[in-house]
């Protein structure tokens, strides 16, 4: 979906304006957006206890991330194509709306299978709804877009580093109980959003379906993309396998998880950007990938070892937050399309691996408990090699100059995260 571009004379201009409330609709998307990302996480403690009581393997439990991210990653195909047809509120409403249902009928199951499929409607909600709210923050905020900006990158992090902790908590009284609480707190912010969000226009030219792989033409976006298929083996091995060879409870799950959560959102919007004006955008991207790598066969080292799981995990989010920081901003400057465009192909990639990681990782760790982390691990490192392989294609990335929040930047790290 077009939103409002930010130039440097309106980023000085936000920053000057006057501190003013925010408008109550402003407010009702930051609550739905800040639900929205705590599903990343949210199912991470309750893993196991599904597993227990609904009598499935690893394997099987683990394509409750698969699911989500297949479809997550198909609909951000189409997201543009709904959104500039029939405009935000009603793609933002819809996207919320099928996030209830599912969300409910997954807390409602019986059985595995009706788990991992409500899961995947749950992710085609997701897709609708994150695609749509930044500009529907935009467009309805007061004070500039660059406040507007940094009440949704709040709300980003707000959402992954709650999301275990709050699994965590209502996974304590039973497994159902975060897929309710998610439904049930959707349910509050449709309500707000119908009655507080005004409806907003829609962009003059509608968004083709067919950009985003026309885009993977162009060989600086399609080395991004490969490098984040990769290290994604990497990253939902870590999200979707650790909780089982951790063998705790909801609660501790969901602790550690927050930990890695609060890591990941701080180093995001803090240290990735201190980090690429020192040292540049490729170096920083190949250090980060090749420390999770190292972590990850750390991990895969002494998978017995509770201790070295967890601050495995935790210390994770450090180098994941840099890396989906900068590697995110690359696709939007990588090839000469449209930001939109080359979010919407890049994502469709990249969430393949975020696809099939859970579920090799989980059919692995039934045979070798350290296995799934080697080949984290390796698929990491190789992230490594493709992004040397293409890195005259990006050459250019430091080059660029962006406005400090802007619109793209906000929506890169979403899709990053």
């Amino acid at each position: 979906m077009s939103i409002p571009q930010l130039t440097r004379d309106d980023d000085a201009a936000a920053t000057t304006a006057p501190s003013t409330g925010q408008p109550k609709a402003v407010w009702a998307v930051a609550f739905a957006s800040v639900i929205a990302f705590m599903g990343i996480g949210l199912v991470d403690p309750i893993l196991k206890p599904i597993g227990e009581q609904l009598n499935a393997s690893p394997s099987q439990v683990s394509l409750l991330f698969t699911s989500y991210m297949a479809v997550t990653g198909v609909a951000m195909l189409v997201t543009g194509v709904i959104s500039s047809r029939f405009g935000a509120k009603k793609t933002l409403l819809s996207g919320l709306a099928i996030i209830i249902v599912f969300a409910a009928l997954a807390g409602m199951s019986g059985s595995i299978g009706e788990i991992i499929g409500f899961r995947a409607g749950w992710g085609l909600g997701n897709a609708l709804f994150i695609a749509t709210a930044l500009a529907t923050i935009v467009g309805a905020a007061s004070g500039g877009v660059a406040k507007a900006i940094i009440l949704y990158e709040a709300a980003l992090g707000i959402g992954i580093a709650t999301g275990p902790l709050l699994g965590g908590v209502l996974g304590g009284i039973s497994w159902r109980g975060p897929f309710f609480g998610v439904s049930v707190l959707m349910a509050v912010a449709f309500v707000a959003i119908v009655v507080l969000l005004p409806e907003m226009p829609k962009p003059a030219k509608p968004t083709s379906i067919t950009a985003p792989f026309k885009a993977l033409r162009h060989k600086g976006l399609l080395t991004v993309s490969i490098t984040a298929l990769l290290y994604n083996f990497g990253f939902f091995t870590l999200l979707a396998y650790t909780p089982f060879p951790l063998d705790m409870g909801t609660y501790a799950i969901g602790f550690i998880f927050c930990g890695w959560g609060i890591l990941l959102a701080v180093s995001s919007v803090f240290l990735a950007p201190k980090l690429q004006a020192r040292f540049g955008s490729l170096p920083m991207m190949g250090l980060s990938l090749g420390l999770f790598a190292a972590d990850l066969a750390v991990m895969g080292l002494f998978a017995e070892h509770k201790i070295v799981l967890i601050v495995g995990v935790v210390i994770a989010g450090l180098f994941l937050g840099v890396n989906n920081t900068l590697i995110t901003e690359a696709v939007m400057i990588s090839a000469p399309v449209e930001r939109s465009t080359a979010s919407a192909a890049y994502s469709f990639v990249r969430f393949g691996g975020g696809a099939a990681a859970p579920w090799i990782a989980g059919k692995l760790g039934e045979h070798s408990v350290s296995l799934p982390f080697w080949l984290g691990a390796a698929c990491t490192a190789a992230a490594v090699g493709a992004l040397f392989i293409g890195r005259n294609a990006l050459a250019h990335i430091d080059d660029h100059d962006p406005a400090p929040h802007s619109v793209e930047e906000a929506q890169a790290i979403t899709v990053g995260d």
